[in-house]
């Protein structure tokens, strides 16, 4: 294989990358909370070749040494894009609306290693019963939506209305009386490409972040409206621009194997 060829065969396999995040971002297109991710390439690591074998030929040189030969293209990071999309209105009590581009609620996910906090844009917020005859909130699967010390939120089942206020108090109404029994965790993602995806329209703070990981997130005051849903912010006419330059790309990158392999089968013929 020559290297034209290795450079389009390693260029086609980055391409399926990218390929399958333009479909992940369109199947969600209607997933609450949702944000869209960019693929960013950068060239891979080149190859240095020598060509001037006399090293006379070298004195006073004032281009760089040889030759640079590039070897494709790699997906180089995502880049996860926090920004608000539209506010869908619901007029319920628990759809809960992040108004600020980059912040996220908290959520408490069981993993292998034990109890992690992960983070979401997605606010639709129900209320699961425990064994303490008090009733938790949760997330749409079921997980703990955690307050501003990362502790579960739960309430005495005896409620007559709940509602959450535009700085994330959980107001509980009991008898007739208003009060404020909780509040909504809320963080800012100040490294958001940092986060790394978790599954479910949820994100994570890479376990080999270490220390690091106060500066990829922190805490923010909440500002949030309820009774309002955050729909995706995937914007399907970019989707399909992308998509298209990314299939094309592949198949230039194809052609070019198969001229590279036509030119290889000539030089065959002429060595014979």
């Amino acid at each position: 294989m020559n290297l034209s060829m290795l450079q389009a065969s390693n260029t086609m396999g980055q391409l399926h990358h990218k390929l399958d995040l333009i479909g992940n971002n369109m199947s969600n297109m209607n997933t609450p909370g949702y944000k869209s991710r960019q693929a960013d390439f950068a060239s891979l690591l080149s190859q240095q070749v020598n060509n001037q074998s006399n090293e006379d030929a070298e004195v006073n040189r004032l281009t760089p040494n040889g030759i640079r030969v590039g070897s494709g293209a790699k997906l180089a990071h995502t880049n996860l894009d926090l920004t608000q999309g539209t506010l869908k209105e619901t007029d319920r009590g628990l759809d809960v609306a992040l108004l600020e581009d980059n912040h996220l609620f908290q959520l408490q996910v069981s993993t292998e290693d034990g109890l992690e906090t992960q983070y979401t844009r997605a606010g639709n917020f129900y209320l699961s019963p425990t064994d303490d005859e008090e009733v938790m909130l949760t997330d749409v699967n079921g997980r703990p939506v955690l307050d501003n010390d990362e502790e579960p939120l739960t309430f005495a089942d005896n409620m007559e209305d709940i509602n959450v206020r535009e700085d994330g108090a959980i107001m509980v109404t009991r008898n007739g009386v208003e009060a404020a029994e909780g509040q909504l965790g809320v963080v800012e993602a100040v490294r958001p490409r940092m986060l790394e995806a978790a599954g479910q329209n949820r994100f994570r703070i890479p376990g080999e972040a270490g220390a690091a990981a106060e500066e990829i997130v922190a805490g923010a005051d909440a500002e949030v409206q309820s009774g309002r849903l955050e729909s995706s912010n995937v914007d399907l006419a970019k989707q399909m621009t992308d998509m298209q330059n990314a299939q094309r790309a592949y198949e230039f990158n194809s052609r070019s194997i198969s001229t590279g392999d036509e030119m290889m089968g000539l030089v065959n013929q002429l060595r014979s």
